[in-house]
């Protein structure tokens, strides 16, 4: 019963559309802006650098809190699981007719939640390759390439290295289209002073 509720509970928390939610707030509905993806990176190009980063923030908040939620109601190696229904709530959301994001920000979220050590690893050099490229979805192919070595070498049960190694070929997956802009040189970059974007969509 337990992992009933700590899996369903988590997806819930994953499906909350964030950045949707907030551009109804402006007005604006992001999927039928920009790359119509609900995420931050489209959020930030269509409603500013404040609304972006506060979706990013929330999204993930999500990850955490599903993965917070895991670690209190089942013991290891269970709230993995949990960290996996928060993912699969984000992309596949049932509010929106189970067409979300990408899960990068959720996905960081859970790696917060439960590979503390890595996140400490993930997060600067998302951030880093994010401020030189300006081109979210490199950071986040970057970070998705990194994340199972890490787990492995900080020493992580096989089981999280397990769970690592699928959330990074999910986001590879979510990503095929922009790696193929990427290695054509065609891939979009944000403005970090705000609103505004060029004209093919990265997330």
């Amino acid at each position: 019963m337990r992992l009933a509720i700590a899996l369903l509970g988590a997806y819930l928390l994953g499906s909350i559309p964030f950045g949707y939610l907030l551009g109804r707030l402006r007005g604006v509905d992001l999927r039928a802006v920009g790359s119509g993806n609900i995420g931050a990176a489209n959020a930030f190009r269509n409603l500013g650098r404040r609304w972006g980063v506060l979706t990013m923030v929330l999204d993930i908040g999500k990850g955490v809190a599903g993965a917070v939620l895991g670690r209190i109601l089942l013991d290891d190696p269970w709230p993995i699981a949990a960290g996996a229904a928060v993912m699969i709530g984000s992309i596949f959301p049932v509010w929106m007719h189970f067409r979300g994001g990408k899960g990068v920000a959720a996905a960081g979220g859970v790696v917060i939640g439960l590979l503390p050590w890595v996140a400490l690893v993930l997060l600067p050099t998302w951030l880093v390759v994010v401020g030189v490229s300006r081109i979210t979805s490199l950071a986040a192919i970057i970070t998705a390439l990194a994340f199972t070595p890490l787990a492995w070498l900080f020493g992580y049960d096989w089981q999280y290295v397990v769970l690592a190694g699928l959330i990074s070929l999910l986001v590879l997956v979510r990503h095929r289209a922009n790696i193929g802009r990427l290695l054509a040189g065609q891939e979009a970059r944000i403005h970090l002073g705000g609103k505004g974007n060029s004209p093919t969509p990265d997330a």
